[in-house]
């Protein structure tokens, strides 16, 4: 393959591989087995071909030991709660498939689990529920099955399990205490342990990512109480340990990382450089380090000159055996293959990497860099930092020229809203929806069509014209006070604006998970950002046309498009995040000048893109904040901001919220049942609040009653004054059918909450 360079070949390690496979394999065959279109023996069949498709390819791409329980039917942290029997009393407790994805979808009477981010990534875990008198077992040995599946084909994994401590500290304790659900659940990891040692597993990766956050002193002692126990339990057979933070240096924790007992740790050298000189002088004897020198969040190729230093540097105080060379973090973060991309403009693929490219590039590293490699690998890097299509002085210039002003609106809220009534003479529980609405078969099979020209511009146009029709009659025949055009002219949120913004390239296949099923393309942001057109005021105009009721504009904000993409490294990402904003701010103005009195500029990703830890937040939330005011404030006081954000912790960030100033925000709340309405509470949020009542994310639909109940909720925290009705998140993916018997029940609940308020 490729000539070694120095000694003995360093092992080449990898934390996980994207599920979904090449062509979302995984995605069809959930959505088939949903539908009832394949049995779970053809559902298990083909996710075990999946598996050893994916083992194999590793190998052939110099993975020294392939990681297995790495893959998931839904989600790991799902995977890990349903391994020791942390199964919550709604649900049937019968290992079964339909139970489990009961727990991650919901059934007819019972709610699902809670989903939010996965630290400041965009995929979604389920939270797992930890009541008091729970009694924990092994309930799916699916981590044994699989190390065993493989070991039948002759290949030798890694087994990764979510290590106890984030696993209970990242879930919601329902009257019982984090230490004693741990206490619970570690003899379950001690059977596991131990039954891996008896298949021969030589090593397990214990995945503890809570490692990189800002610990508590109950954390850190679950922590040194937790691992102690283990290795008590510990037997000479056992599987030796590589523990394993990412997304975050350790810093503080380091020294604790490093006395836990474990045979090996892994360092994220991406996002936490920082350690790795701390790491090296301070590693015990015979502990083996995992560098992770690949980036795996984002699809840029990497500098092996600068990473091929770091590592020589390890091995002249380590040595070759003690080290592994690996990717920064689980490789699920990103695409699957670049060879896959045939429509890429060819110089932009030159300086990417995909899964694939990356464990070539770690192969690279481990066995050394022929010197013709090394020379193109700089020659990429120097013609990217200097091209043409990366820098635009004009877009540079603008940025230069932003006054202070600009970030502000012309008055404060209490002088604005009167004037937005003025126009819009919204009710008591003003009912809304979140933006989009189903994208049909028949959406979606045009927009194909129209792609590959079996379907002409003037035939979607006129589908567009009816979709947007139809979605207005219905909002008007059910009663919805703030209408919304249903965004049939856009695949995804992102993906939509991405197309229509110099700066941006779109990728054919670059699936990344989102949960579940769900796989979404994140665009690539190459070059300083800009817009040459308007891009929603057409279709925003057409629809207000329709109705006389108040039709929102929607646009994705511009800290959600830079996050939600695989950003540029090469400037900071608040000059990145700056650009977009400028760009959104001309359309916003467009918008407002074509009589659109509502826009929503949506902004889900505010908390997740946030550092881990929050003494690193005032100079992030600082920038981002402005961002939003950046393409917000140059309307009219009359001209009313909305904003929509999800899966947040709301009460650690909600000054930051309201230093938004957006007139009216909506936000996930319905899976916690209003619990993180509290952050809002007691006057700490000044402007009006649309908290979901409907979740989205669910194919249950809420009944009036239970929408009351919610509302009900609701005003314990918020003024009445202050309520929309709305639901959870944007309706994309559910069907018509859920969504018309849904919205109307939302509608109704409004309606009735009213009724009362006049009594």
């Amino acid at each position: 393959m490729v000539a070694k360079s120095h000694g003995s070949f360093m092992k080449v390690g990898n934390l996980g591989f994207p599920r979904i496979g090449a062509k979302r394999e995984l995605k069809w065959a959930l959505e088939g087995y949903w539908q009832g279109k394949i049995d779970e023996n053809e559902l298990r069949s083909r996710t075990a071909s999946l598996r050893l498709k994916h083992w194999r390819l590793q190998q052939e791409h110099g993975v020294t030991c392939p990681p297995s329980n790495d893959f998931s039917l839904y989600d790991h942290v799902l995977d890990a709660a349903w391994m020791v029997g942390a199964i919550p009393e709604r649900f049937n407790p019968e290992p079964s498939l339909s139970n489990y994805f009961a727990m991650a979808r919901g059934l007819k009477e019972q709610p699902p689990l809670e989903m939010t981010k996965w630290f400041d990534t965009n995929y979604h875990y389920l939270v797992p529920e930890f009541e008091a008198g729970m009694r924990y077992s092994l309930t799916d040995p699916k981590v044994l099955n699989e190390f065993k599946e493989a070991l039948a084909q002759g290949i030798h994994t890694r087994p990764v399990l979510l290590g106890p401590v984030t696993l209970v500290w990242l879930g919601r304790h329902i009257k019982v205490e984090p230490e004693d659900v741990l206490a619970g659940i570690l003899p379950v990891y001690v059977q596991v342990l131990d039954s891996l040692g008896e298949l021969g597993a030589q090593w397990v990766q214990m995945d503890e990512p809570l490692l990189g956050l800002e610990l508590s002193p109950r954390q850190v002692e679950s922590f040194r109480q937790s691992y102690a126990y283990l290795a008590q339990h510990r037997k000479p057979h056992w599987p030796r340990c590589l523990l394993a933070n990412y997304f975050s240096p350790l810093r503080e924790n380091l020294g604790l990382a490093l006395e836990l007992g474990c045979q090996g740790l892994h360092l994220d050298l991406v996002r936490g450089a920082e350690d790795f000189e701390p790491a090296l002088a301070e590693v015990p004897s015979g502990m083996v380090l995992s560098l992770g020198l690949v980036d795996g969040r984002n699809v840029w190729r990497t500098d092996l000159a600068k990473a091929q230093a770091l590592l020589e540097k390890a091995q002249a105080r380590l040595g070759t055996d003690l080290l592994e060379v690996a990717p920064s973090c689980s490789l699920l973060y990103v695409p699957y293959d670049l060879r896959l991309e045939t429509q890429l403009d060819p110089r932009l693929k030159s300086w990417l990497a995909f899964s694939v490219q990356k464990l070539d590039e770690l192969t690279l590293l481990a066995q050394g860099i022929p010197p013709e490699v090394r020379a193109e690998s700089q020659r990429s890097l120097e013609e990217r930092r200097n091209s043409p299509v990366v820098q635009n002085p004009e877009v540079r210039r603008r940025l230069a020229q932003i006054r202070p002003e600009d970030y502000q609106r012309r008055s404060p809220f209490d002088k604005r809203w009167p004037r937005q009534q003025e126009h819009l003479r919204l009710p008591t529980f003003p009912t809304t929806t979140i933006g989009s609405f189903p994208q049909t078969a028949e959406l979606r099979l045009a927009r194909a069509a129209l792609r590959e020209k079996r379907l002409s511009e003037e035939a979607y146009q006129s589908l567009l014209r009816e979709q947007i029709a139809q979605a207005i009659d219905f909002q008007e025949e059910i009663e919805l006070d703030v209408l919304v055009h249903g965004e049939p002219e856009r695949s995804d949120m992102v993906e939509y604006f991405a197309e229509q913004l110099e700066g941006f390239a779109i990728t054919q296949h670059g699936w990344v998970q989102s949960y579940g099923s769900r796989a979404v393309k994140p665009p690539i942001i190459y070059g300083d950002v800009h817009r040459s057109a308007p891009m929603t005021v057409h279709w925003i105009g057409y629809a207000q046309s329709l109705t006389s009721k108040p039709v929102k504009g929607m646009l994705t904000g511009p800290l959600t498009l830079m996050k939600w993409s695989f950003v540029r490294d090469d400037q900071p990402l608040q000059d990145t995040c700056t650009q977009i904003a400028l760009a959104l701010r001309d359309e916003v103005k467009d918008l407002e000048a074509a009589g659109i009195r509502v826009i929503q500029v949506d902004e889900p990703a505010l908390r997740e893109a946030a550092p881990l830890r929050p003494k690193d937040w005032p100079e992030y939330f600082d920038w981002a904040v402005k961002c939003f005011r950046l393409a917000t404030s140059g309307v009219a006081d009359a001209t009313q901001i909305h904003s929509h954000m999800c899966y947040s912790d709301f009460n650690s960030i909600i000054s930051y919220i309201a230093a938004m100033d957006a007139d009216v925000i909506s936000i996930e709340a319905a899976r916690s049942q209003m619990e993180l309405l509290e952050a809002f509470g007691e006057g700490r949020y000044p402007n009006h609040i649309g908290p979901g009542v409907y979740d989205i994310h669910s194919p249950r639909i809420p009944s009036v009653e239970e929408i009351i109940q919610l509302l009900k909720k609701i005003e314990r925290y918020i003024p009445l004054e202050k309520i929309w009705v709305n639901p959870d998140c944007g309706l994309k993916t559910r069907s018509w059918a859920e969504v018309r018997v849904a919205l109307k029940n939302m509608v109704l609940a409004a309606q009735a909450m009213r009724a009362r308020g006049e009594q």
